[in-house]
């Protein structure tokens, strides 16, 4: 092949990778999750709340060890890839490569099927839960990256977005998210980690808060602003006393992880998503 005409993916390399994140994700919970919650157990005053963090510790230890979700709740599918411009897909459609990759990685891994036809009236059980939640980006490149995330329900049960008025400001931020926090309360399985979209459109900042959620763990805005309102509003919402798993304490939250883009003039979106400590995802590039 010339290689100044890029490179020639199969699909099919895309179904095995994603069969491959959802067969390991829910096991193996993302590093950067496991040191937060190492540190958390130290820093935990609570006596009830120390002990319920060494006990997630020790849960995700066992789920690592024998290969078992870490969660009964293994989400909603939700799948991220980035396609090098370079490269050029064949072997049959991108969509039904991935969605068969996850009915694979579900029914061959033993993981609950969480996903229902129709959210209202029937809500009959696909039963391989598929389909997934599907977004895909052209970035520069030869390279495609796969980022599987398992979207457990109580979590993202908590989650909201709200239309602000530009004078509402960092404040208006602070009070939205912080109040949606108090009253999630237990619901979310904290310690969480809070992905919040600042920006955009109403459509586009919810896509924001989703991978704001998904970032790593320990890191932070490259903005020095923003890295300052997640520092500020981590400690915010760990004053709340809400604490492990609801049972009161300093950690309510592991992290929280902002990311944003520019938006209208009249506007200010945010949204703010959750995810709890065993909420699993990865990613493989090919």
């Amino acid at each position: 092949m010339n290689e100044s005409c890029g490179r020639i993916v199969d699909v099919n390399e895309i179904k095995e990778a994603v069969k491959e994140l959802a067969m390991n994700i829910t096991s193996n919970i993302p590093k950067g999750i496991i040191n937060a919650l190492e540190q958390a157990s130290i820093s935990e005053e609570s006596p009830i709340g120390k002990e319920i963090i060494c006990r997630i510790l020790e849960n995700h230890k066992i789920a690592r060890e024998e290969d078992v979700p870490a969660c009964q709740d293994t989400g909603v599918a939700m799948v991220f890839v980035e396609i090098g411009q370079n490269v050029k897909l064949e072997g049959g459609d991108l969509y039904d490569a991935i969605n068969e990759g996850v009915r694979q990685g579900y029914i061959q891994g033993y993981l609950r099927k969480s996903v229902v036809t129709d959210p209202l009236f029937e809500r009959v059980n696909t039963g391989d839960n598929t389909p997934a939640v599907i977004y895909s980006d052209i970035v520069p490149g030869n390279n495609i990256k796969v980022t599987l995330a398992a979207k457990g329900g109580g979590a993202e049960n908590m989650s909201g977005l709200i239309m602000l008025p530009p004078a509402a400001g960092v404040q208006g931020v602070k009070e939205f998210v912080i109040d949606l926090v108090r009253k999630a309360g237990p619901n979310p399985c904290p310690p969480i980690v809070v992905g919040i979209g600042i920006g955009g459109t109403f459509d586009r900042v919810a896509l924001l808060a989703k991978k704001a959620v998904l970032r790593e763990v320990g890191s932070y805005n490259a903005h020095p602003k923003y890295a300052q309102l997640e520092r500020e509003l981590l400690e915010g919402i760990n004053a709340l006393g809400i604490g492990p798993q609801g049972f009161g304490g300093r950690i309510t939250a592991l992290a929280v992880n902002i990311e944003f883009a520019p938006c209208h003039i009249a506007s200010l979106p945010v949204a703010c998503n959750l995810n709890c400590h065993a909420g699993s995802y990865g990613s493989i590039v090919l």
